[in-house]
């Protein structure tokens, strides 16, 4: 029986470990105005949705993709500690196209602020696809 627990525990410690080392490090902000959308036009696409930077946008293909995405912690001083829960599920539904975009992906304000305090405005990511 001890074992079983152990080869059980192994398991779940190498499957954490691959789980965290597909992550990928990048930043995040937040925009307010959803439709219309570079994917959908004036499609409602919900509030979990992003928009993706050209290092993300692959020429469209990026639209619809599912992405989870968590806060690691802040860029710049203003808000120390602004992570909160997470990680959240957005969909691109948008691009945020250079040199306008300041970040990897752009997080609706929603769901931005179910991992991190909007008054930091931009905050570091690990995010993955899903």
């Amino acid at each position: 029986m001890a074992i079983k627990i152990q080869s059980l525990l192994f398991l779940g410690l190498i499957v954490s470990f691959v789980s965290s080392a597909s992550a990928i490090a990048g930043t995040a902000t937040y925009y307010t105005v959803y439709v219309p959308s570079a994917c959908y036009g004036y499609q409602d696409q919900g509030v979990m949705i992003a928009a993706a930077s050209d290092a993300l946008w692959d020429n469209g293909n990026a639209c619809g993709r599912m992405y989870s995405v968590s806060c690691t912690g802040p860029t710049n001083a203003g808000v120390p500690q602004p992570c909160r829960n997470g990680p959240v599920t957005v969909k691109i539904v948008d691009r945020c196209p250079s040199p306008g975009c300041q970040a990897t992906i752009d997080l609706s304000q929603e769901a931005f602020s179910q991992i991190a305090d909007p008054a930091a405005g931009k905050i570091n990511i690990e995010y993955n696809l899903v």
